[in-house]
Formats: C-alpha cells, structure tokens, sequence
C-alpha cells in the first residue's frame, strides 16, 4: 500500500481515538473541532512514522527486556511531545491538553490499541 495512504488511513484510527480519549479520559482535553481535530490526527500519525522508529531504536534494549511493554514508554513519549509541537502549529495552538500523568498513560493505551489494530490491519 502506498505510504500516503498508510498515513491518511493512521490518521483517521488517530482521529477516532482522540475523539474517544476526549469523551471518556478525564483530564485529557481535545478541541473537538473537527478541522483542528483531523490535523492533530494528522500530526500525530507523522510523528508516529517519522519518530517512533527512531524512538524504538534508542529504547530497543527496554522493549526487549519488557518483551515488547516498553513500546507504551514510546508511544508515550509522542503522545506526551503532541501538545508541545501542536501549540507551535497556529492552526492548533491550544487544541489539545493533558493534565494528569494517569490521564497521559490511559490516553496512550488507547492510542497505542487503535494504531496496533490499525497496523494489523494493514
């Protein structure tokens, strides 16, 4: 599949997701418009293709003796780096924020399931 459609497809699963974490996680805000929310997706699918590998590489020794755990530490990290690149991006500046760290590990699980789902998927 080509890799544009990779990322579109990812940033829809990302969309759903930050959706969901906005309904359900307290302390985990999402601006629901949907422009600001499909382009924070968006943002996020790039960091998880253009980042995480580089992520997994540097915590490859973690991942390993967590037989695969230490990946929710990668995948936090970006959830964690989102609010902070898209406070940067004028289109998104205060679209999103996390408040508590139980609020940051629950929407990490939640993103880290959908994006395992959606990359099985494909």
């Amino acid at each position: 599949m080509h890799w544009i459609a990779r990322v579109l497809i990812t940033a829809a699963g990302n969309a759903f997701a930050l959706w969901a974490i906005n309904l359900y996680v307290p302390g985990f805000a999402v601006s629901m418009n949907p422009g600001q929310l499909a382009l924070l997706a968006l943002v996020l699918a790039i960091l998880n293709f253009v980042l995480k590998p580089i992520l997994d590489l540097i915590f490859a020794p973690v991942i390993i003796l967590t037989l695969g755990a230490g990946v929710l530490i990668v995948n936090g990290i970006i959830v964690w780096l989102l609010p902070a690149i898209a406070s940067r991006i004028d289109f998104l500046h205060g679209s999103i924020s996390i408040e508590t760290t139980l609020a940051l590990i629950i929407g990490t699980f939640i993103i880290s399931i959908v994006n395992f789902v959606i990359h099985l998927a494909l």
